[in-house]
């Protein structure tokens, strides 16, 4: 299946029973957030709740500005001379873009796994010890040792590197490698992960494993999914947000948008009329 065909059918992945549910817990909240490249303007007004129970995956056709959003939420577009970001983006309730906010820190917090798995070329163990050295977060070998372990259990991974964690994290395979990178994010205690499209370079076993690893890592942490592939986000979000022309179209359930979109437009893409 392409990433534009219509999901024949779409499986949506509801498993929690039929009883209300509670209340969640907003980790991020961005309200009427703009972004300009230089006289292009990128994302129009978007506002949008991140919480620590869904998954959320962002969808919608290349050049839709749902990367560039995903990216205002740890502020990497600040990497970027001619971007510049109006509106409000909040991590439990604090503004992201004061100028009292420490980036560094923010990024720790707010980690990002990318679209090609981008391991430094060191060991397994240092890839995943990196982070927490540079925060200070281990005092001692044991406890760094500790939490590469946890790490990399926490990624899935520790059962196939644990007897070469001396090697190169470059020598693996690339879902791996993206383990590996999801491994290194989960190292610094973030609070969000987001995930960039972390499956278009991955061959259909590796996606499996990653998709089960989101669904093992939801609840420990608010996570967000850039995808194209509009089954992936079916199977691994419980919430959805449709972007199209730097717009956010439709934002609600995953069950709703890919069953029952309010939006023509939503209902057109989903179909596969256009992507």
């Amino acid at each position: 299946m392409t990433d534009t065909q219509a999901p024949n059918p779409v499986r949506v992945d509801q498993t929690e029973p039929a009883t209300p549910k509670a209340a969640t817990h907003i980790k991020m909240s961005a309200r009427d957030v703009n972004v300009f490249y230089g006289a292009t303007h990128a994302i129009k007004d978007v506002s949008i709740d991140v919480d620590m129970e869904n998954v959320t995956a962002f969808i919608g056709p290349s050049g839709c500005g749902k990367s560039t959003f995903l990216r205002t939420l740890n502020r990497m577009n600040d990497t970027i001379p001619i971007a510049k970001v109006t509106g409000d983006i909040t991590l439990d309730g604090e503004d992201i873009y004061s100028p009292q906010m420490d980036v560094v820190q923010l990024r720790a917090r707010v980690g990002m796994v990318f679209q090609k798995p981008n391991p430094f070329p060191k060991s397994i163990y240092e890839n995943v010890a990196y982070g927490p050295r540079i925060h200070g977060l281990a005092p001692n070998k044991g406890a760094m040792d500790q939490i590469v372990e946890q790490s990399l259990k926490r990624a899935g991974l520790w059962d196939e590197v644990k007897d070469r964690l001396h090697d190169s994290g470059t020598a693996l395979s690339g879902g791996q490698q993206q383990r590996l990178c999801i491994a290194r994010a989960i190292a610094v205690d973030p609070e969000v992960i987001l995930m960039d499209e972390p499956c278009s370079a991955l061959d259909p076993i590796a996606t499996a494993k990653i998709e089960e690893l989101i669904h093992a890592l939801r609840g420990k942490y608010a996570i967000v999914i850039v995808t194209h592939n509009m089954q992936q986000a079916a199977r691994v979000s419980q919430k959805t947000a449709f972007f199209h022309l730097g717009n956010l179209v439709e934002y609600g359930e995953t069950s709703d948008i890919f069953t029952n979109p309010r939006e023509e437009r939503t209902k057109d893409y989903i179909t596969g009329r256009y992507g």
